[in-house]
Order: structure tokens, then C-alpha cells, then sequence
């Protein structure tokens, strides 16, 4: 497989996905066309928000449709050269691959080597489940199983913030209520600006700051560059 995950699609006041083309024009050596799947986005449409991509993936050179253009889904995935999935909403994404009945064929295609591109939400759902995301319910999925290409749970925009005054849960409370009820599953801390990398089997962590790794209550540092110690 060959995975781009990255935790967001700004950093700071950056153009949308400015920051990250770089890695991403790595990622996508040799690729001529793309397919984004948009069903993340709830507040806008899908066409502009495929609109707003190809405008981020102009320098590339690269041809971005989307799935949505697509009589057939699956077909249009069995088609693709790659295949690249927008932020927004967790929980809305989900439900749509589930409602269209296309978890597998991604599965298949990405397991076999077409190259899979997501940030935020579309990061969140290529690890095991979507329980550990940042977003609110505003649907509910058929599954809280994701894509599982990797064996771990994924928090995209990962910070542990807490302004003055606030009483509610920091980050780490939340992901240490998940640690309690899944002590055997780690979690992958993922701040603005970072992404894992997945390629020939290694997993690597790639940003300017640390990311963090969680396990059964133990929170540890990654460092920027640092292989993540299992393999897929």
C-alpha cells in the first residue's frame, strides 16, 4: 500500500493544501489522474468543493475528478489511477461509503497498490475505526469501522489545548476514555502540519513538531521523521 495521511489542509494561514504538496507530488510520482471522493463536505457542495482541489492540485499537472461526477462509483474507482479523500465531516464520509457500498472496492484498489491520499477526515478513516475522530455525529454510519489500512486509531489535528476557564475534556482526557475501554489499540496524535507516510510496509512520521503515540493510558513523543515501530 502506498498511504498519505496527512492531519490537515492548512497550516496556519496557508492556501488549501499548499503546505503539503511537496509530499504530495512524492506520493503521486508518474500519476496523471486523480480521483477525490468530496463526502466529507457538508456545508458546501461537492462540486466546489472538487473546484477548490483542482485549484490546490494545479501545479501538479494532474487531472482531478470527482466520484460524485460518476454514474458508477465503483467503477470509477476500479478505474482510478489514485485516489484522494477530503476533510469534513467523519461521520458524513463513513455514511456515504457505506451507503454506497464502496468501503471494499477501496479497500481492494489501495491494497494493491493505487496510491490513497486523505487529510483530516479522509485521514481519520484509514485507520481501524472513526471513534477517536474530532467531529460532531451529525449522521450516523452503518459501522464505526473505517478502511483499516492501518492498525491503529488516527486523531487528525491533534492538540491538547485548554483555554482559561474552559470545563471540559482536553484532548488527552477523551483519548484516554478510548485507551480505557481499548487498552490493545493505539492511537496516532497527528498536529497541523504533520502526516504519516506508508510505504514498502514502514509507517514514518513526517511534520516540523513532534506527533504523539497512545497506548493503554502511555502517551510517548514522535519524533519528525520517525518510524513508527510495527509493520503492515
Amino acid at each position: 500500500m502506498q498511504l498519505l495521511l496527512l492531519s490537515s489542509s492548512r497550516v496556519n494561514n496557508s492556501d488549501y493544501l499548499a503546505p503539503y504538496m511537496p509530499w504530495v507530488k512524492q506520493a503521486l510520482q508518474g500519476i496523471n489522474e486523480l480521483l477525490f471522493i468530496p463526502y466529507a463536505g457538508v456545508s458546501s457542495s461537492y462540486d466546489e468543493y472538487l473546484l477548490k482541489v483542482q485549484q490546490a492540485f494545479k501545479s501538479t499537472g494532474i487531472i482531478v475528478s470527482s466520484i460524485h461526477q460518476h454514474t458508477n462509483p465503483k467503477t470509477a474507482l476500479q478505474n482510478a489511477q489514485a485516489i484522494c479523500v477530503g476533510g469534513g465531516n467523519t461521520f458524513h464520509l463513513l455514511y456515504q461509503l457505506y451507503q454506497l457500498d464502496i468501503i471494499d472496492t477501496i479497500k481492494e484498489r489501495v491494497t494493491r497498490g493505487v496510491p490513497y491520499i486523505g487529510w483530516s477526515a479522509g485521514a481519520n478513516i484509514a485507520g481501524a475505526s472513526i471513534k477517536t475522530t474530532n467531529d460532531m455525529p451529525i449522521i450516523q454510519p452503518a459501522s464505526f469501522d473505517a478502511l483499516g489500512f492501518l492498525p491503529c486509531q488516527l486523531n487528525p489535528h491533534y492538540q491538547n489545548f485548554s483555554p482559561k476557564g474552559f470545563h471540559g475534556e482536553t484532548r488527552d482526557m477523551r483519548l484516554a476514555e478510548f485507551m480505557r475501554l481499548n487498552p490493545t489499540m493505539p492511537i496516532i496524535g497527528l498536529p497541523e502540519g504533520s502526516a504519516l507516510v506508508l510505504k514498502d510496509s514502514n509507517v514514518n512520521y513526517i511534520g516540523q513538531e513532534n506527533g504523539y503515540y497512545f497506548l493503554d493510558g502511555v502517551k510517548s513523543a514522535l519524533a519528525p521523521n520517525s518510524l513508527i515501530r510495527y509493520k503492515i
